[in-house]
């Protein structure tokens, strides 16, 4: 049987944080296979998971820095001097490989490959030949080339569904770290394959509506400008779709007015809207995004609010719950930190409304600057300003 247990700190002490929130876990989980930990990029990371990892001996550690805090059954775990959350899962039928890198010379693909080989090796399945593929694997990387990762990892274990999100940070200054046990790094990728008889359900959504706003991509540049829609500089045509005048969509102001106003783009069978968020407007009217863009595929114009983001927090933890089709053991939900910012001063009411929907199932919740997952038979995917929400049984 899966078992889970959290714990948290908000000690301005790397070290004591460490050591106060492994207490935690420890004391309410005999035998974790491995704990996913999320902290503040004010602390400095390795002597937090070195104190997580004295207080957790063996257990792989897992994770990232996360935008503002995080949320477990505890509550909103924030502060200014620091945060640490951990969720930690074990069970007899529960192998875990944790392995992570920075980036390889030969770039994201072969750093991919490279972290997999190992991920298995570590799970004690064989990196060479005939291999045994995980059931689920987590991934996390930072924001810029998140879809070359996963092909690189898709090379060596195949198609396998994907959970988990981009390190933050606060600032959106390139201060986040990811980490796997020792490593640690602003630039690289950690995955933790999973082997497990139980059960596994991820929902990938923005839980955005659609709007009958949508054209072209005809030109972009690089893999995540968008330079124009339907051969009109895209913040031209954003501004046509919207009505918001052009300079209320220049530099980082279009960051925040498409929290609720984003775009987005279907796979191949229509089951999954990925979304794009427009990250910043150039003063050549073209818009740099949080993902990937191709030309001669079509843009879509979503539409959502405030109060829609918050209510989302907790109905798709109630859709997941619905598509696990039992009892959750834990519950690991990324939520976008872009989502979280347009909350704002509103998270207690995320809070509260995912406390009720978990009940008593230990949960966490990290807020990143990308989001990974699946629907159906499409592939593994990212994207920004989702929630991509997974259950345990």
């Amino acid at each position: 049987m899966l078992k889970a247990k959290t714990g948290s700190s908000v000690n301005a002490d790397a070290a004591k944080a460490g050591a106060e929130a492994a207490g935690k876990v420890k004391a309410g989980l005999a035998s974790p296979k491995v704990a996913f930990v999320y902290s503040g990029v004010q602390y400095d990371q390795k002597k937090l998971l070195a104190a997580i990892a004295s207080g957790l001996p063996g257990v792989p550690l897992v994770g990232n820095t996360s935008f503002t805090g995080v949320i477990t059954d505890e509550g909103f775990i924030s502060s200014d001097d620091g945060f640490v959350g951990i969720l930690a899962v074990g069970g007899d039928d529960l192998a875990v490989g944790v392995a992570g890198l920075a980036k390889a010379a030969g770039g994201a693909r072969e750093t991919g490959r490279l972290v997999a080989r190992a991920a298995l090796a570590k799970a004690g399945r064989k990196s060479t030949g005939k291999i045994e593929p995980p059931d689920f694997f987590y991934m996390a990387a930072p924001p810029g080339e998140e879809e070359t990762y996963l092909k690189g990892i898709s090379d060596v274990i195949g198609r396998v569904p994907v959970f988990g999100g981009s390190a933050a940070d606060n600032e959106i200054a390139g201060k986040w770290l990811l980490y796997a046990d020792e490593t640690v790094t602003a630039d690289g990728l950690a995955v933790a394959f999973f082997y497990s008889s139980g059960g596994f359900a991820n929902i990938f959504t923005g839980a955005y509506d659609e709007t009958t706003n949508s054209g072209v991509i005809t030109k972009i540049r690089g893999r995540r400008t968008l330079v124009e829609i339907d051969g009109v500089p895209a913040i031209k045509k954003y501004s046509e779709w919207t009505g918001h005048p052009l300079d209320k969509l220049s530099g980082f102001n279009l960051l925040v007015t498409t929290i609720t106003g984003p775009l987005g783009v279907k796979d191949r069978l229509g089951e999954l809207v990925a979304i794009r968020h427009p990250m910043n407007g150039n003063d050549d009217l073209s818009m740099e995004i949080g993902a990937d863009l191709a030309v001669n595929t079509a843009v879509i114009q979503m539409s959502g609010s405030v109060d829609k983001l918050i209510a989302s927090a907790a109905s798709t933890v109630k859709e997941l719950k619905a598509k696990l089709g039992g009892p959750p053991a834990a519950l690991h939900l990324v939520h976008c930190g872009g989502r979280r910012a347009g909350i704002g001063d509103r998270v207690g009411e995320i809070v509260k409304s995912i406390k009720a929907e978990a009940g008593d199932v230990p949960f966490i919740v990290e807020f990143t600057f990308g989001e990974y997952g699946h629907e159906d038979d499409g592939n593994n995917t990212t994207g920004g300003l989702m929630l991509s929400y997974t259950a345990l049984s």
